[in-house]
C-alpha cells in the first residue's frame, strides 16, 4: 500500500468493551494483540499513525497515542481529538475490533479517496449506511464535526450520511464485521483459523487417561470448554465437562473463560473422600 503523506492513521482503542467483558484491543486473532495488528495495518498507508485513547488510558504496547479532549462520546471523541492534535491532516480512522479488515480493503478506500469531499467511506454491506469506523475524514469536515458535538450530536455514521461523504461499495462483504461479544470472538477466531499455544495440566482421572501430567497444545479453541472438548476427542476423556473446575493462570474461572496465547490451563476433577 502506497503511503499518503497527508493522511494520518487513527486506531480507536478507547472503548470500555462492556459487552465483550474484556478489552477488545487486547484480543488476539493471530500472534499479536488486535491493537498492535490494527496499528501496523493502518500504518502501512499513513505517514503517521496513533492509537485513540480515553483521557485516563495509557496507549497500550508503547505505541503513540492521542487522548480524547471530549470525554464519553465514543468514536466521535477520538475523531475530533485527532483533528485537534493535527488539524491540517486527513485521518484514516479504523476501529480496533475489525479482525477481517485487510490491506486490500484499505487500499481500495485510499485509492478512491476524494479529498474534495468531507469524507470517504464504505457503505455497509448490510444496510447501505456509511461505515464510519473505516473511513477517511478530510480536514474540511473538522469544524462541522465539532459543531455537531456542541449540539450533542455524536453519531459519526449520521454525520457522514448528512455531510455528503463519498460512499464506496465494499470489496469484501465481511471486511468490516466487528466483534463485540465473546461468542462473536470465538466465531471470528475459527473463521480466521487463528491458533494459540497453551500449557495444560492434568490431575487424577484426566492424568491417567491422557498418560501425562502436562502438555503444550496449539489450539483453535477460544474458551476453556472448547479446549476441553478438543482434548476429550484427542485423549478419550470420559469426565463430563460439567463435573470439572478449571484454573487459568492459577485463578479459578468459568468454563466460558476466553483463553489467551500462552495461558496456563488446569482442569480439576472432583476430589473423592471427605
Amino acid at each position: 500500500m502506497i503511503t499518503a503523506p497527508d493522511v494520518f492513521g487513527l486506531v480507536l482503542v478507547g472503548g470500555h468493551s462492556t459487552r465483550m467483558g474484556r478489552d477488545k484491543a487486547a484480543l488476539q486473532y493471530g500472534d499479536k494483540p488486535q491493537a498492535v495488528a490494527a496499528f501496523e495495518l493502518v500504518a502501512r498507508g499513513c505517514s503517521r499513525t496513533f492509537l485513540s485513547c480515553r483521557r485516563d488510558q495509557s496507549p497500550p504496547h508503547g505505541l503513540p497515542g492521542i487522548h480524547d479532549v471530549v470525554d464519553n462520546i465514543g468514536p466521535m471523541g477520538g475523531i475530533v481529538s485527532a483533528f485537534a492534535a493535527h488539524p491540517d491532516k486527513a485521518w484514516l480512522v479504523v476501529a480496533c475490533d475489525l479482525p477481517f479488515l485487510t490491506e486490500a480493503t484499505l487500499r481500495a478506500l485510499m485509492s478512491r479517496r476524494d479529498p474534495a469531499r468531507p469524507a470517504t467511506a464504505f457503505r455497509s454491506a448490510y444496510d447501505g449506511k456509511p461505515e464510519p469506523l473505516c473511513a477517511i475524514y478530510e480536514p474540511s469536515i473538522a469544524d462541522r464535526l465539532r459543531e455537531r458535538v456542541a449540539r450533542d450530536e455524536v453519531c459519526p455514521r449520521r454525520a457522514l450520511a448528512e455531510l455528503n461523504a463519498l460512499l464506496l461499495d465494499l470489496p469484501d462483504r465481511r471486511a468490516l464485521d466487528n466483534v463485540n461479544h465473546p461468542g462473536e470472538y470465538e466465531e471470528a477466531r475459527k473463521a480466521l483459523g487463528a491458533t494459540m499455544k497453551v500449557t495444560v495440566h492434568y490431575y487424577a482421572m484426566l492424568r491417567e487417561q491422557a498418560r501425562r501430567d502436562v502438555e503444550q497444545r496449539e489450539t483453535t479453541a477460544s474458551t476453556a470448554a472448547e479446549l476441553y472438548a478438543d482434548l476429550s476427542r484427542l485423549h478419550g476423556f470420559t469426565m463430563p465437562v460439567a463435573n470439572l473446575r478449571v484454573a487459568v493462570n492459577g485463578a479459578i474461572v468459568g468454563m466460558d473463560a476466553v483463553l489467551r496465547d500462552g495461558d496456563d490451563v488446569t482442569f480439576i476433577p472432583p476430589v473423592a473422600g471427605g
